[in-house]
């Protein structure tokens, strides 16, 4: 039997929402010219509102009352349908099931399928590996690595399984796992993630965890299980579906019982079909979605909104959300008279000007976004791996890296100014001039100009932020002090944010997670709501989340929150509304004073009073 049921859903399915929306206009001219009598035809038309829109109804109640025994809302519908033709009533039975399936449509259309977005985390997995054997090398696959076994990494491949580093330095691009875009400098005895990114120098590490102990793969699994557990929400109408079915039967057998007018019972059903409780929530929901889009918000699920209405905790990521995600020159200083500031700044930028290090290029990219001067050529250049660049400018040698670079050239860099930018988690490059401590440039990642003023209207509407990000202690703090936000976890890795979302929403209640990091899909995709910034975050990201902030400007997400709240008031006036007409039409229609035509008419005026309330959210503005 769920063989045959089966089969007929997917033939029910063929052409997906493009059949439906066909059918939809075929059955609501059809309506419109079997009420008005425009076009004369042997049979009325309503019966193709019944069949193209009726039928597949039935078949659904069927399929459900047979294969689980299910009762939702399409059983009274159903029921009303078939009782309306029996006596007659075409026109009653089709403007049901018309309104029936538009609701129905509404729903497909703003309830999307999950999107795991894992085959794209799967594609970061390392396929191949170097393996070292008796001073060998050998290509083999990144699953069959052994634990103990050498490994080779050359620059720009990314690192097959974890390990430990055992000869050579390096730069290592964390970003996948912590969210970090600048690298870090790697060596002897330091660990390293698969999935992460050689930048510059050759090592060989021996493996520690391999195949699905990998980091990657620890990963993967994070956001499968964050996708599991997250609950789904259904329907109104399905929810009380069973008492609704037992209330309208009860009520028609009753009133045919005492008045023995079988048309008063088909009216009742035809009254008491939940049309309007039907799209109360859909036709909110698509109003809100568009209002939602002209704020720069994708939204990807359906309920999203209506989960959001319910979060008392914005998780926010550091770097790519509440900052730029791209490290400037935020300061740069001479302690040299011989040098002033703009010199420093000058020789740090010609030093760079071959660099491929990220901090190299932002040193070069802050230098010409600011002055328009000429660069100073470079005669020599060298770059020390995890140290820093040495080169030779205008006939000067200068040093421009950390401390360890100073200290190998015996330059002291004894600097008090210094301390506050290591404090505060940003970048110190630096610069020696022919032997001497010459100055400095301070990088750092710049917050967003509407960050401060976002998490104050966060707060004002009592919304809690919460920052998780990569970044250390000192940097999480001074974010977290510049923002006014009240509570930071620092150093997260992804199952970090992961624990932290699982943990609040037990104690609590629904988090929010906003993010742009591949490290971020599994708390993206497990938070009650997960938002991506869809301008720079990943594809994994995206895909994770609910929805994506498409011009990444983090300044109207207090307007999204507020409008989900609202949303939500809209529904429960809509619900509020059609179940105190339903219930007027349910007394005249026991009383005969609504016959099977008007109290189909009278249930349809319900369901565009519905639709007009829910539009009034399109226009709707304010957020406190």
């Amino acid at each position: 039997m769920k063989e045959f049921m089966s089969k007929i859903e997917d033939l029910m399915d063929f052409g997906g929402v493009k059949k439906d929306i066909i059918f939809l206009c075929i059955s609501g001219a059809a309506l419109f010219f079997s009420i008005t009598g425009w076009i004369k035809a042997p049979f009325n038309l309503a019966w193709v509102a019944v069949i193209l829109c009726g039928v597949p109804i039935i078949l659904e109640a069927i399929i459900g009352l047979t294969t689980e025994f299910d009762i939702k809302a399409d059983v009274l519908v159903s029921i009303a349908l078939i009782a309306a033709i029996c006596i007659r009533e075409d026109f009653a039975a089709g403007e049901v099931a018309f309104i029936m399936q538009l609701g129905a449509l509404l729903e497909d259309i703003t309830v999307a399928k999950a999107r795991a977005g894992i085959e794209k985390l799967v594609k970061l997995t390392p396929k191949t590996a170097r393996v070292i054997e008796n001073g060998t090398e050998r290509i083999t696959d990144a699953d069959e690595v052994k634990k103990g076994e050498i490994i080779r990494v050359l620059p720009g491949e990314s690192i097959p399984v974890d390990g430990v580093i055992v000869s050579g330095t390096t730069s290592i691009d964390q970003s996948v796992r912590t969210g970090e875009s600048v690298p870090v400098d790697k060596s002897v005895g330091d660990e390293v993630a698969s999935g992460t990114i050689n930048q510059f120098g050759v090592f060989e590490m021996r493996a520690t965890k391999v195949g699905e102990d990998s980091s990657i793969q620890r990963m993967i699994k994070l956001v499968q299980s964050a996708d599991a557990g997250k609950a789904k929400i259904v329907g109104t109408a399905d929810k009380w579906a069973t008492w609704i079915v037992v209330v309208a039967l009860s009520a028609a057998a009753l009133t045919w019982l005492f008045t023995g007018q079988i048309i008063r019972a088909v009216t009742i059903l035809v009254v008491f079909c939940p049309c309007a409780l039907v799209l109360a929530t859909p036709t909110a929901i698509m109003a809100a979605i568009g209002n939602a889009t002209k704020h720069g918000f994708l939204v990807r699920e359906g309920d999203a909104l209506e989960r959001l209405s319910k979060v008392d905790t914005v998780a926010f990521d550091k770097t790519g959300t509440l900052t730029r995600g791209k490290l400037s020159v935020t300061e740069y200083k001479s302690v040299d008279n011989e040098f002033s500031d703009e010199d420093i700044f000058l020789y740090a930028c010609a030093s760079e000007a071959f660099s491929e290090h990220p901090i190299g290029k932002a040193i070069v990219n802050s230098y010409k976004e600011k002055f328009s001067n000429s660069i100073y050529k470079c005669e020599y250049f060298n770059m020390t791996v995890g140290r820093g660049v040495s080169s030779v400018i205008n006939g000067k040698r200068v040093i421009a890296g950390n401390k360890k670079l100073m200290n190998e050239n015996q330059i002291s860099v004894d600097c008090a100014d210094t301390k506050k930018y290591d404090n505060q988690g940003c970048t110190v490059i630096y610069i020696g001039i022919d032997g001497k401590f010459a100055g400095y440039v301070v990088l750092s990642d710049t917050l967003r100009s509407e960050s401060k003023n976002m998490i104050d209207s966060l707060n004002e509407i009592g919304v809690s932020p919460v920052l998780l990000t990569g970044d250390n202690v000192n940097a999480a703090t001074s974010i977290a002090n510049a923002l006014n936000i009240a509570e930071q976890l620092a150093e997260c890795m992804p199952e970090d944010k992961l624990n932290f979302i699982d943990n609040r929403e037990k104690l609590k209640g629904s988090v929010c997670m906003i993010g742009d990091g591949v490290n971020d899909a599994p708390a993206l995709k497990r938070a009650t709501v997960g938002i991506a910034m869809g301008g720079i975050g990943s594809d994994i990201a995206i895909e994770a989340a609910d929805i994506a902030l498409v011009d990444d400007e983090v300044k109207e997400l207090p307007h999204l929150l507020s409008l989900s709240k609202r949303m939500m008031n809209t529904i429960k006036l809509n619900m509020s509304f059609s179940m105190g007409l339903n219930f007027i039409a349910i007394v005249l229609a026991i009383t005969g004073i609504l016959n099977p035509i008007v109290g189909a008419l009278v249930h349809n005026a319900g369901s565009i009073a519905v639709i007009i309330n829910s539009s009034l959210l399109l226009r709707w503005k304010g957020y406190i």
